[in-house]
């Protein structure tokens, strides 16, 4: 199967692991000092809600890495596919794919179907990916109609 376009779309993280590592240690350390001195001021209740901050942070942090996933979209003479962390999401045919783009996102659409891709890149990324897929999409249908 000839492929006219394999793209995979990884959005940017903008901290590593270990510089997430850094902040929550910078701000369980900040936390630290007024949790001492409020504890030894006789205020013991200021630790737990300090560490609670400290913790929901972490899962901020944790949810916003567990979310970033990556896309991919295949056009081949039969089909237009997308995958998220390799499973398949969406599968049109490529004759009757539709592109359309938003300011958000590039959305694919068929007979009342539709999908977004590509809402991790900036806006011109996103207006080139677009160009991209309708001129792929238009060379297998001329390949497979030809």
């Amino acid at each position: 199967m000839v492929l006219y376009m394999d793209a995979e779309i990884t959005p940017a993280r903008s901290l590593s692991r270990r510089g997430m590592g850094i902040v929550i240690g910078v701000t369980a350390g900040l936390a630290l000092i007024p949790a001492v001195v409020f504890t030894a001021i006789g205020a013991p209740l200021v630790l737990p809600f300090l560490g609670a901050d400290v913790l929901g942070l972490w899962y901020a942090f944790h949810l916003m890495r567990k979310a970033v996933r990556a896309e991919r979209v295949r056009v081949s003479a039969e089909a237009v596919e997308v995958l998220r962390d390799e499973a398949s999401v969406w599968t049109s045919p490529t004759a009757f794919t539709r592109v359309e783009e938003f300011e958000t996102a590039v959305r694919l659409r068929v007979s009342g179907r539709r999908t977004s891709v590509a809402r991790a890149l900036s806006p011109e990324e996103r207006h080139a990916f677009a160009v991209a897929l309708e001129d792929a999409i238009r060379a297998a249908r001329r390949e497979r109609y030809s």
